[in-house]
């Protein structure tokens, strides 16, 4: 599998847990199983600050109860590079997104914009896929991190891209200046403000996730769709007709 594996995932040295909830969508919705989040990155250097990130990411997600999956894209090939997207890298990328509840997406900004390996994953998740949609309807969370000052080019592209992929993307985000400063021999984030955003952006998305999984399948039900696949509404089980419906004696 092309799954990565996190050193130290339980070592959280830069995690203040005086301050950390263990579970930050208490109360939000019901908590059956743990929300299953995927995250990917932009760059494949051996010494690489968005995977970096999303290891640190990933971390935090499991200190709040998340199960984490990281995809390795190393094989990857390019879009309409294989005919038929007949590749196992991308059969396996698909897979875990259909698996996902949540995402997280991390890239460089590299010329101002996300990295071109970034931009491959999203593009081999198609919106409809044999009826299943990879995307539609999970939370996601942006970040990046530069080489430079601090800039936000790669985040409101990631943004763009979830939105058209229609997930929902939480308001709060994450950028990393100088990610060269930021992180140890080890690939280990320094305790920052940046560090404490990262924390931020994923308790966010624990919420939101926890927030939208008991109404996933109402919030992506479409009319266009319904009447493209020939399926009208039935009016005993439409509950949004029942909720705007005149009651009897109303004025």
């Amino acid at each position: 599998m092309r799954l990565r594996t996190v050193p130290d995932n339980d070592y959280l040295p830069a995690l203040d847990p005086a301050y950390a909830h263990r579970n930050p969508a208490e109360g939000l919705g019901p908590i059956d199983h743990k929300p299953r989040i995927l995250l990917l990155y932009g760059s494949l250097r051996e010494h690489s600050y968005s995977r970096f990130s999303v290891e640190e990411a990933a971390r935090i997600l499991e200190y709040f109860g998340a199960e984490t999956r990281i995809f390795d894209p190393s094989d990857l090939p390019l879009p309409d590079q294989v005919k038929g997207d007949d590749h196992p890298a991308v059969k396996e990328l698909r897979d875990h997104a259909i698996w996902s509840e949540g995402m997280v997406w991390c890239s460089p900004e590299r010329h101002g914009q996300i990295t071109g390996i970034m931009k491959a994953q999203i593009d081999h998740l198609p919106l409809n896929m044999g009826g299943i949609r990879p995307t539609q309807g999970r939370t996601l969370a942006v970040m990046q991190v530069s080489g430079g000052s601090q800039s936000f080019n790669a985040v409101n592209t990631l943004r763009i891209l979830g939105r058209w992929m229609r997930m929902y993307t939480i308001p709060n985000q994450s950028s990393v200046a100088k990610a060269f400063q930021e992180f140890d021999a080890s690939g280990r984030m320094k305790p920052s403000n940046y560090y404490n955003r990262i924390v931020d952006v994923m308790e966010e998305l624990i919420r939101f996730t926890i927030l939208l999984r008991p109404h996933s399948v109402q919030l992506v039900d479409r009319y266009s769709e319904r009447k493209g696949a020939n399926t009208p509404v039935n009016p005993v089980a439409d509950l949004s007709g029942i909720a705007i419906a005149p009651q009897k004696g109303a004025a």
